[in-house]
């Protein structure tokens, strides 16, 4: 099931008002399978209000490639951060944009450089 079929993501106030600066005026705004399109239709909650298991930024995550069953693990940071030695993905990226605001047990298909992909998240760590 794509993103764009799902309930809106959800947000922490702190990670949407971190996260909007980067994608601007971005003409992304109607593309489906973009960062800007989630960030425009997603319920923004306060931190105390955020479910367990529900990606934000830096949760870490643990996903399977539905297709390939590859387990791929990663914390999903903001650009400045990145760190692929360490597993620290950006939430610009393909994958970060796709996971950022779903929970431990979605599916989410997404368009990555590699084509049209389905992820099933395995599991979710905030700290």
């Amino acid at each position: 099931m794509e993103n764009n079929e799902r309930n809106p993501v959800l947000i922490t106030r702190e990670d949407f008002d971190l996260i909007r600066p980067f994608i601007g005026g971005s003409s992304d705004d109607n593309n489906k399978m973009s960062l800007s399109y989630e960030l425009k239709r997603a319920i923004i909650v306060n931190d105390d209000a955020f479910p367990p298991y529900t990606i934000k930024l830096n949760s870490q995550v643990s996903i399977v490639d539905i297709e390939t069953q590859k387990i791929s693990e990663f914390t999903i940071v903001l650009p400045r951060y990145v760190n692929m030695p360490a597993k620290k993905i950006s939430v610009l990226s393909p994958m970060g944009a796709a996971l950022i605001g779903f929970k431990k047990g979605d599916e989410v298909e997404w368009q990555i450089p590699a084509g049209l992909k389905r992820f099933q998240i395995l599991d979710v760590v905030n700290t």
